[in-house]
């Protein structure tokens, strides 16, 4: 059986309960039986599904939000300082805990599967929670994104298995101790707490060394930053490493990667025998995260063929290369790409499926000042992958904006690199744009980590007339 509540978390109260990261942690509270509540900024299906299951979810942020009898006060690293919630915590004495340590407490007494990364992260932990569950092994998860199937971005399960996605951006993932960790890719990304690649490989290597005694470390053998890891923890000599990937001395070696439409059929050698399955989105990175899953399974005693067929239930996360819809025979794809890595294999997938003589056409939203300031070159870069582009303003989440960092650092990038790319500042204009440029057979994608994802539907909406 799983365990219970932690005593600190009998009556947590979140502050950005709607959050992705947030709003796992206190379902599965909920349905563990805690007494959850919290606030967000605005209303959202997130808030409803948590009424749903008994949460008090207050919208907006207000000092008296906060009960007395609260046990903890949770936060994410986005929450600041002058909170009213939080500054009211303080007068109350309620412990203030980290989202990580929240988490960490949950996936205690259980077999935990972490996944890291700078991307991909999603996907990969997506793929396992929906293939343990195929599989009647009922694991517990909690997902930075909703999933097409069961709908839910985490769930409470009987089993004793725990698949989490470990959040390498504020160092959150040191805190937990599992038996399977997967590092999908090391990239120099989240530049507000990262100022060169050495902290990233120490923070990593961190992670890497609060494995349990007997776990294993899963880890790409084709990216150059794991492949880094790799040299470093086994200079180290104190875990179990499995690599996979299209390298010759991979563990799990990729032998072939076939597109089919927006389908893959993928076939590994793994312990000396081939293996196939169907991935059930389209493109390379997205048949690599499977067989990442694939081997975090075996390693966790899962038969291989097992494992490899229950992938192929796995349909997807909204807004990995989500299908919003169809309207005057154009396609309308939700993406979540906001690092430059992530923009080129998305739109190269989306390249590959895509039928003889469609273009494929971008809105772009910048995600972060920081972020753009660093890559906005290389964004602009991907973008020229595109047939067409819209660049909207960025979009700031927690940060302030830096001077002289704006989206004409990605536009001037991506026209250098000869991209056909248009700025659009107001959101409400987008749609129109769009439905102007676009003809029957194109592909649309609305790509970006903010509130661009909005904007699908009421492209459709301008397409259908």
């Amino acid at each position: 059986m799983a365990p219970g509540i932690p005593a600190a978390m009998e009556r947590p109260h979140f502050i950005g309960i709607g959050g992705a990261g947030m709003s796992g942690i206190a379902k599965i509270l909920a349905l563990r039986g805690a007494k959850v509540a919290g606030s967000d900024s605005k209303e959202s299906l997130t808030a409803e599904a948590l009424r749903a299951l008994g949460a008090t979810v207050h919208i907006g942020h207000a000092a008296a939000h906060l009960a007395d009898d609260a046990s903890c006060v949770v936060v994410s690293s986005a929450i600041r300082a002058d909170n009213p919630e939080l500054v009211r915590a303080a007068e109350l004495a309620v412990p203030v805990v980290h989202r990580s340590d929240a988490l960490a407490s949950l996936m205690t007494g259980t077999r935990a599967i972490a996944v890291a990364g700078t991307h991909g992260k999603t996907t990969t932990t997506s793929m396992l929670a929906v293939a343990l569950s195929s599989l009647s092994l009922d694991p517990s998860y909690a997902i930075g994104g909703d999933l097409e199937g069961p709908g839910t971005n985490a769930t409470h399960g009987d089993g004793d298995l725990f698949v989490a996605e470990a959040d390498e951006s504020d160092r959150s993932f040191q805190k937990y101790d599992p038996e399977v960790a997967i590092v999908l890719n090391v990239e120099l990304d989240h530049h507000a707490n990262y100022a060169s690649m050495d902290e990233i490989y120490a923070s990593f290597e961190t992670f890497a060394g609060k494995i349990v005694p007997g776990g294993t470390l899963v880890i790409s053998a084709d990216q150059s930053g794991a492949v880094e890891l790799t040299r470093r923890v086994r200079a180290a000599g104190d875990t179990t490493v499995v690599t996979y990937g299209e390298a010759a001395d991979a563990d799990v070696k990729v032998h072939k990667i076939t597109p089919r439409g927006l389908t893959s059929e993928v076939t590994v050698l793994l312990n000396g025998k081939f293996l196939t399955f169907t991935v059930s989105v389209p493109g390379r990175h997205y048949a690599l995260n499977a067989v990442a899953a694939l081997a975090a399974g075996v390693a966790l005693g899962i038969p291989a063929h097992n494992l490899a067929s229950a992938l192929g239930t796995y349909t997807g996360v909204k807004r990995r290369l989500q299908l919003k819809g169809e309207a005057a025979g154009v396609q309308v794809i939700d993406s979540y790409a906001h690092h430059p890595t992530e923009m080129t294999a998305d739109l190269e997938a989306m390249r590959g499926a895509a039928e003889a003589g469609s273009r494929i056409l971008v809105v772009f939203q910048p995600h972060l000042f920081s972020r753009t300031q660093e890559l906005g070159t290389e964004m602009g870069q991907a973008l020229a992958l595109a047939d067409a582009s819209v660049v909207l303003d960025i979009y700031p989440a927690r940060e302030d904006p830096v001077p002289g960092v704006t989206s004409d650092l990605i536009i001037d990038a991506a026209k250098a690199a000869g991209a056909d790319v248009t700025a659009v500042h107001d959101q409400a204009d987008v749609p129109a744009a769009v439905a102007g440029m676009a003809k029957a057979g194109d592909l649309v994608l609305t790509m970006g980590a903010g509130d661009v994802t909005d904007l699908g539907p009421q492209i459709l909406d301008h397409l259908s007339k």
